[in-house]
C-alpha cells in the first residue's frame, strides 16, 4: 500500500542544513540513513523520521509551490520563534503577498528555502483546530 512519507528539502550544505533543521525542530540525525548526500532526521522521541535532507545543485525557488508550514498556538509564540529561528540562520523574507491580516511570517532557511511559522490561533481554521 501506499503511504505519504515525510518532506525533503534540497540543500547546498548538509551539515549546515543538519544543524539548522535538528536545532530548529528538535531533531536528531539518524546514522543508519546517512551518505555524502542524504540525511534523514528523526524525531528526538523516537516517534520516527521526520525530514530528509538531499544535496541539491539547483537554486531554491523564490516563490515554491511547495513549502513547509510550522505551527505555533499564538502570537507570542510566533514571535519568540521567529527570533529563534533567525537566531540559529533563518532569515524573514520580504513577501510581497502577505494579505492585509497574516497568520503567518515568511522565512529562508540557511540554503533559501522557504518556510512559514503560522500562528494557529489567527489562521482561518484557528477556532476550528483540534485541542491537544
Amino acid at each position: 500500500m501506499l503511504r505519504l512519507g515525510f518532506p525533503v528539502i534540497g540543500v547546498a550544505d548538509i551539515p549546515r542544513a543538519v544543524a539548522f533543521w535538528t536545532a530548529a525542530l528538535n531533531l536528531v540525525s539518524a546514522p543508519e540513513w546517512e551518505s555524502e548526500t542524504w540525511r534523514t532526521l528523526n524525531h528526538a522521541d523516537g516517534s520516527g523520521r521526520a525530514l530528509g535532507l538531499q544535496h541539491s545543485a539547483s537554486p531554491p525557488e523564490p516563490r515554491p509551490r511547495l513549502h513547509l508550514d510550522l505551527f505555533t498556538d499564538s502570537a507570542a509564540e510566533q514571535q519568540t520563534e521567529v527570533r529563534r529561528l533567525t537566531g540559529l540562520g533563518a532569515n524573514v523574507v520580504d513577501w510581497d503577498l502577505y494579505p492585509a491580516e497574516p497568520d503567518f511570517v515568511v522565512l529562508a532557511d540557511p540554503d533559501g528555502n522557504i518556510f512559514c511559522v503560522v500562528d494557529l490561533s489567527q489562521a482561518p481554521s484557528g477556532g476550528n483546530r483540534p485541542t491537544t
